[in-house]
């Protein structure tokens, strides 16, 4: 008869030893199960991750697809003029703080003559979104 199945019966009979290592085979045994359970559910999640990504990927990549032909069907008969990239971005950059500048106007009820926007510095957005939405119903109840 083993530890575990004398255990089972007649703990009162077992001497202090035997209880101890009972319960550090009992012990063992969970940590196991715990350890084994926590293995695949982390071996789930990765191929998970993996099929999501490449079915995003696979998507990303028919709809440039589409993109690029619709694209040359435009294009296919016009005469193509080339703008130099650095104009392209000041002309963009000057049209961004233009609308930077209506926007700030217009929410603090002024004219745009008394702002001026000196930097414009684009910060990434990881936040969640409770927390864009939160920032937003604060925005809102400002202007209000």
């Amino acid at each position: 008869m083993t530890l575990l199945e004398r255990m089972n019966s007649s703990i009162e009979t077992m001497t202090l030893g035997e209880k101890f290592l009972g319960s550090l085979q009992v012990t063992l045994l969970g940590v196991a199960v715990v350890f084994l359970a926590l293995a695949s559910l982390f071996i789930i999640i990765m191929l998970l991750e993996k099929f999501i990504h490449q079915a995003e990927s696979g998507a990303e990549k028919r709809k440039t697809q589409k993109a690029m032909a619709t694209a040359t069907k435009e294009t296919a008969g016009k005469p193509v003029t080339e703008v130099p990239v650095e104009d392209a971005q000041e002309e963009d950059s000057g049209q961004l703080v233009a609308v930077i500048t209506a926007a700030v106007a217009a929410s603090l009820h002024t004219s745009t003559h008394n702002i001026i926007v000196k930097n414009i510095v684009r910060t990434p957005d990881t936040a969640p979104a409770w927390n864009r939405l939160g920032r937003m119903q604060q925005i809102n109840q400002r202007v209000r």
